[in-house]
């Protein structure tokens, strides 16, 4: 066995280093926490590549004396713990003495300090641990801490740190927190020399939201206001019509102290049941206050988690508060008005609602022209434009739904090849129909030459399509004797993500006629940018369009333009939950998938509805991406038993 010894000093305080300084947003939650213990009123952050290169922390607090400056960076020296009793009752940020000397152990740092009434201030330098000498120094009231070169000392924390981006964002991120946790401080925040956001510090929280989030985030909320015995809840929630894809806007705050919490998620969500959509998730900047000794802030470094004396209690509070509010005031959101002049002459439109007022067009006009083309034909049959047949490239033929009573001969243009057994007695009548049938006339057939050699031969499937019910399921009959009901989203989802998966061919891509700008909180939008060569080769073209905003050019062919924030909030998710690579990849295909596929409710063609259940009756799809059952088939003779006829 390895004789047992006491490591050096400067060992022993870069492990401790390491516990309490992970990155560069761990050095900036220190400093900055310490500058509101510090009564500021007014705190600024500034940062080079993403904190690595230097970290400046400016407030106007009380300083610190010239005496005690050397003590501040020393292990355990701290000025708002006294006892172990102290413990117990903690009302600061920072309490435990470790930030500072952490953070001098493993970067070089500089303080300039004067206290309020002073006639000068001091200065003190630090590298890697080492003091230099006190000195005087012209400084305006408050601290002034720079750290510059961290982990310069420890190659080996600089091979795990994330791109300067990745970093940037989790400082924002951490900024903003720390601004809605305080909405009384004035919080600057810059980046490479560029104004990010600034908060006016004037205690309205709204303020601080709109200025740290933005005004589509902050025009979202709904004010919420309650209590449950000696725990008070107060703050802002997202209405139930501005769910978001992701939990990322959810912000709790535990008497100013930015925490995370999966009680306070839970009661927050809770709230909400039945009120939002599945898939759907609420924001919030919730503050909870109750006594200090009901709660532990000291269960982890970072001091983000803690554990409550009475959570059940807790529970409670913040549930039928936010409840409250959303049976009150929480119902349909009213739109802004829109100006009836000054339209301007060209307008944008995403795919489906152009395809909608072709429909509407094609209705009003009543034109039907089988001698124009193929995808005219059909288009003018059904009332649906062409690119919703493409759905499916693999359909092996164009059949019609055999609903009985609904369809005849005549609105079949003779483009279509009709497998038997899908039409009504009167629609498959013999090849030469009598002189008053209704069926096109031969000049109408002769004047689309080649255009039959372009579709499949007709195929006998060993099933039909009896119908649809709810614009979701599609009933199919075997020949021996059973009935399937198939649900079109999950089976059309299972074949998008297998097409992904393949990866046999690029996503087809839509350009916008004019881009979207989305915002998305800055943890989101950093993880975006960093992967836009995935969003790629997912169908998207995106740009950093400043901020937190990403700007959208072009998206997925078969994806509607209003899904595209949504979109974009679950991949970042996608990004974030994955432990490896392949499972980061396969969870962005489910949601492209699920995103990307016919919706329940939806209209469908029959063609589209024919290449679904024959890839469900050939066994190639089973389960949806997400696990859930495709089909579910009954037997004839379950159906009789139904009935008592067995």
């Amino acid at each position: 066995m390895a004789k047992i010894q006491v490591l050096e000093h400067h060992v022993s305080e870069l492990i401790a280093a390491g516990e309490v300084v992970e990155r560069p947003a761990s050095v900036v939650k220190e400093l900055v926490e310490n500058a509101i213990d510090a009564q500021s009123k007014a705190i600024g952050v500034s940062i080079r590549r993403g904190g690595m290169a230097s970290i400046t922390v400016r407030d106007n607090g009380i300083g610190i004396a010239p005496d005690e400056l050397p003590t501040a960076f020393l292990r355990h020296a701290t000025s708002k713990v006294r006892s172990a009793d102290d413990l117990g009752n903690i009302k600061t940020l920072g309490f435990r003495g470790e930030a500072l000397a952490a953070i001098c152990a493993v970067s070089r740092v500089e303080v300039q300090t004067r206290q309020r009434g002073a006639a000068t201030g001091s200065r003190l330098c630090i590298e890697g641990g080492d003091f230099g000498s006190v000195e005087e120094a012209g400084t305006p009231d408050g601290t002034v801490i720079t750290v510059r070169d961290l982990f310069y000392n420890t190659p080996a924390r600089l091979k795990f740190m994330r791109k300067d981006s990745a970093e940037t964002a989790a400082i924002a991120g951490l900024v903003q927190h720390l601004a809605l946790s305080h909405p009384d401080i004035s919080f600057r925040f810059e980046k490479d020399g560029v104004s990010a956001f600034q908060t006016p510090g004037d205690g309205n929280l709204l303020s601080a939201v709109y200025a740290a989030y933005g005004r589509e985030f902050a025009r979202s909320l709904l004010a919420v206001e309650g209590r449950g015995g000696d725990i008070a809840v107060s703050g802002f929630v997202t209405l139930p019509a501005y769910g978001r894809g992701s939990r990322s806007m959810q912000m709790f705050f535990l008497n100013g102290r930015y925490i995370k919490s999966q009680i306070l998620t839970a009661a927050l969500e809770e709230a909400y049941r039945n009120q939002m959509l599945k898939g759907k998730f609420p924001g919030c900047v919730l503050s909870v206050t109750m006594p200090a000794h009901m709660v532990d802030v000291n269960v982890h470094p970072a001091k983000t988690e803690v554990k409550f004396a009475r959570e059940q209690d807790l529970f409670r509070a913040v549930y039928h508060t936010i409840l409250d509010e959303l049976n009150a005031k929480g119902g349909p959101v009213t739109p802004e008005p829109v100006a009836e002049s000054g339209a301007p002459f060209f307008r944008s439109m995403d795919a489906k609602t152009y395809r909608q007022e072709a429909a509407a067009k094609s209705d009003t006009t009543g034109a039907k022209s089988y001698g124009s083309t193929g995808a005219q034909a059909y288009a003018d049959t059904t009332g649906k434009g062409w690119a919703t047949l493409n759905r499916f490239a693999d359909a092996e033929t164009v059949p019609v739904q055999a609903v009985r009573g609904t369809l005849k001969a005549s609105d079949i243009p003779d483009i279509l090849d009709i497998p038997p057994g899908l039409l009504p007695p009167e629609a498959s009548s013999t090849p030469e129909p009598p002189d008053d049938s209704d069926a096109p006339p031969e000049a109408s057939r002769d004047a689309l030459p080649g255009q039959r050699d372009m579709l499949p031969e007709p195929r006998t499937a060993p099933w039909r399509i009896a119908g649809e019910v709810f614009a979701t399921y599609i009933v199919c009959e075997t020949l021996s004797g059973e009935l399937y009901l198939i649900d079109k989203h999950a089976a059309h989802e299972r074949i998008r993500f297998d097409q992904l998966q393949a990866g046999d061919a690029p996503p087809m891509r839509q350009a916008l006629i004019q881009p979207v700008a989305v915002e998305l909180s800055r943890e989101d939008a950093a993880l975006l940018l960093d992967n836009l060569d995935t969003l790629g080769q997912l169908g998207f073209l995106c740009e950093d369009f400043g901020g937190n905003t990403l700007l959208v050019r072009e998206i997925p062919s078969d994806m509607d333009a209003a899904d595209i924030t949504a979109t974009l909030e679950e991949l970042s998710e996608d990004l974030r939950a994955g432990h490896s690579t392949e499972e980061r990849r396969e969870a962005m295909y489910r949601t492209m998938a699920c995103k990307s596929a016919i919706r329940g409710g939806e209209e469908t063609s029959p063609r589209e509805l024919r290449a679904l259940v024959d890839k469900v009756q050939r066994g190639e799809i089973r389960y949806c991406p997400h696990g859930r059952p495709v089909a579910a088939k009954i037997s004839k003779l379950e159906i009789e038993k139904l009935f008592k006829r067995v």
